[in-house]
């Protein structure tokens, strides 16, 4: 049994809370691997190209305000 199959086998005999409660912490987990991706993609350059056409549009009034 791979280590996948053993945590759906676990996920699925969660009682009605327990499977709330992961949820909830499973979600925070997915938030904060995004979180360290874009500070990674971020620092590493990445972003730039898009923080770039951000500027050219609002420097060519191609923007509102929100």
């Amino acid at each position: 049994m791979t280590k996948l199959e053993q945590i759906e086998n676990s996920v699925s005999a969660l009682s009605d809370e327990e499977l709330k409660s992961f949820a909830e912490w499973f979600a925070e987990l997915r938030w904060q691997r995004w979180d360290r991706q874009i500070e990674a993609d971020a620092e590493a350059g990445r972003l730039d190209k898009f923080i770039a056409e951000a500027k050219a549009e609002i420097a060519a009034g191609k923007t509102r305000p929100l």
